[in-house]
């Protein structure tokens, strides 16, 4: 089993054996295990975006990293249970917290100290989900935590377009000018990605029995 945490109701995660999915009306901040998690914390206000295009001074002008306390939640289960957080390659929660950075050629990248998690050791990567399915690159960080090693994925570019502020519509295919016109799809992990951080949740914990 593993626990999905911060989706999106109905989405992916549902429906699959195996898999404890965690939306917004359950609160993932609550679960306390016993499993592994796959975790995809709300990333708005960690992204370069994270004021909401507001000018400063207006009231309602977002704050950096006011997720209400997500990603804290997701990275002190993922280093007491095993698993892996995703989020943006962008972020800037992996600085705020300290995390390894990766490099955007790919490879795990270990934390530099000995571990003090539950759950074993903490590693960053860079991988574009465009390898997975994904009609644009979406380039994205993940951290793992487990007593076994993470596997190797896709690394590298993945010759999809990306999705910048200011694309160029006229250098995007027809499929993925729709898709970024489709802001909920764009953000949707999709099922090749899905499943191949299901597994490396799954395996996080692997030798523990050993």
């Amino acid at each position: 089993m593993v626990a999905a945490l911060f989706v999106a109701k109905g989405g992916c995660y549902f429906g699959i054996d195996g898999v404890d999915p965690w939306d917004e009306e359950r609160d993932a901040r609550k679960y306390a295990g016993p499993w592994p998690v796959v975790a995809h914390p709300p990333c708005e206000r960690w992204s370069s975006q994270w004021h909401g295009c507001r000018p400063i001074g207006h009231p309602k002008r977002g704050i950096l990293g006011d997720d209400g306390g997500c990603f804290e939640a997701a990275l002190g289960k993922v280093r007491h249970l095993g698993g892996v957080i995703e989020h943006p390659a962008r972020s800037r929660a992996w600085r705020y917290f300290g995390l390894p950075i990766p490099s955007p050629h790919g490879g795990w990248i270990k934390e530099p100290y000995p571990s003090v998690y539950t759950a074993g050791v903490g590693y960053s990567c860079y991988v574009e989900q465009g390898h997975y399915g994904h009609l644009l690159a979406k380039p994205t960080l993940l951290y793992y935590v487990g007593h076994m090693a993470p596997p190797s994925l896709a690394w590298g570019q993945s010759g999809k377009p990306k999705m910048d502020r200011r694309p160029s519509r006229r250098r995007l295919g027809e499929d993925a000018r729709a898709l970024c016109d489709r802001g909920g799809e764009r953000a949707a992990t999709p099922v090749e990605f899905r499943d191949v951080l299901i597994s490396i949740a799954s395996s996080a914990l692997a030798n523990e029995a050993a």
